[in-house]
């Protein structure tokens, strides 16, 4: 519990030190704080350490996740999500091929804001990807999947269904690539023995 209160603590101060709280939404990082704390109580004393060793700027980022995804799920596990990202996807994709801007739109606004997992992503990455070095590729993979598919949505809207379909394959390799950076082996989670 101890563990948990410092990491806490210290999230509070890498925010300040980065400057979240200079942007004037002091109600926001109380929120935050709220959603972090949720968090942590379904984490090892391990994931703690790890988590503990997190540079400001992740810590941050991390924040920005658990604010930005208003959809989250006190059951729902990260697997379980991505097989709703993957419907999602899957609805886009028919959704440019039948030249359905509205449906494309939707879901891709929809995937862009997917419900978060219970107890946030880190519990779910192989604990030796919880390391500053290897979440910082996030901010640019969100950037990829996320960033894309509200560009897809506003394309789709505007009935230019090639910008779209370029959008959609942006975020599609924005999918793999994360994939490749964080899962290995397709079906195998931190909870689960890996595959060989």
């Amino acid at each position: 519990m101890q563990n948990k209160k410092q990491w806490l603590l210290g999230i509070t101060m890498s925010c300040l030190a980065v400057g979240v709280q200079a942007q004037g939404k002091p109600e926001d990082m109380k929120r935050g704080m709220e959603l972090m704390q949720q968090q942590m109580a379904l984490m090892t004393p391990e994931l703690v350490q790890k988590a503990q060793a997190l540079s400001p700027e992740i810590k941050k980022f991390l924040m920005h996740v658990a604010l930005r995804h208003e959809r989250r799920s006190d059951t729902l596990t990260l697997v379980q999500v991505m097989q709703e990202i993957m419907a999602e996807h899957q609805m886009i994709g028919a959704a440019i091929a039948t030249d359905n801007g509205a449906m494309a739109a939707d879901a891709a606004r929809r995937l862009a804001l997917h419900r978060l997992p219970k107890g946030g992503m880190l519990p779910y990455l192989p604990i030796e990807k919880v390391t500053t070095d290897s979440l910082s590729v996030l901010p640019s993979m969100e950037l990829a999947v996320e960033g894309n598919a509200q560009k897809l949505a506003e394309a789709a809207e505007k009935g230019d269904m090639v910008a779209a379909a370029q959008h959609y394959g942006d975020m599609t390799s924005g999918c793999v690539a994360c994939h490749m950076h964080f899962r290995g082996q397709p079906g195998a989670s931190a909870y689960t023995p890996r595959l060989k």
